[in-house]
């Protein structure tokens, strides 16, 4: 009889202390779902999906200053693409030049209306001219702000007879100001200057 109480008792703690391994054992891995759980919400906060061409395409969400050098060369590209590529029409001159303003400061719509006065862009339109840039290299200084710039690029003439090729630098500063639809990097090019405008030659044009 003692032997048998004895043997209950030992089975007793057997099955208390597997049970006690068991809800532990429950309770760590239910610990650590829930760690993995939130560790996996924040990291999907850091995700950002962008939809381009009808596919879901994954980029990650990063510290602004990480891109500025990025973003800064970009917002300095698509400005003179827009000021600078120009052709024979009054609608798409007006079109590219609005879109060129909304990147930068006074500095360049004093320019643009001195140019307009000049009848520069009459100009093109009667003489049929197509104005292209093509960007060699942009430097972005980072070290101070608003960070400055200079673009190295090449501008092609196009006459009905000949191109004629340009060297074409420029300088400015890049302000931030809040993004938006037509200024997506939410930089302002101010105090824009041309420090060279010359030209390196021109090419006849066969009849």
């Amino acid at each position: 009889m003692f032997n048998k109480m004895k043997n209950i008792d030992t089975a007793f703690r057997h099955v208390r202390g597997f049970t006690m391994l068991v809800v532990a054992g429950s309770t760590i891995i239910t610990f650590y779902a829930i760690f993995k759980s939130f560790s996996s919400v924040a990291s999907m906060q850091d995700k950002v999906y962008i939809l381009a061409n009808g596919k879901a395409l994954e980029a990650y969400a990063s510290d602004r200053k990480d891109n500025v050098p990025v973003e800064a060369r970009d917002h300095v590209r698509t400005f003179h693409h827009y000021f600078f590529s120009l052709d024979p029409d009054d609608r798409v001159i007006k079109t590219n030049i609005t879109k060129a303003l909304y990147l930068a400061d006074n500095s360049v719509k004093r320019i643009y209306d001195d140019l307009k006065e000049n009848g520069y862009y009459s100009g093109i339109i009667s003489g049929n001219i197509s104005q292209t840039v093509i960007i060699d290299s942009i430097k972005i200084d980072i070290e101070e702000y608003p960070y400055r710039f200079k673009c190295f690029a090449k501008q092609n003439i196009i006459r009905t007879t000949s191109i004629l090729s340009r060297n074409l630098i420029t300088e400015g500063k890049l302000r931030n100001v809040s993004r938006s639809d037509n200024n997506p990097h939410g930089f302002l090019i101010e105090r824009f200057n041309t420090l060279e405008n010359k030209d390196l030659g021109a090419l006849n044009r066969k009849p």
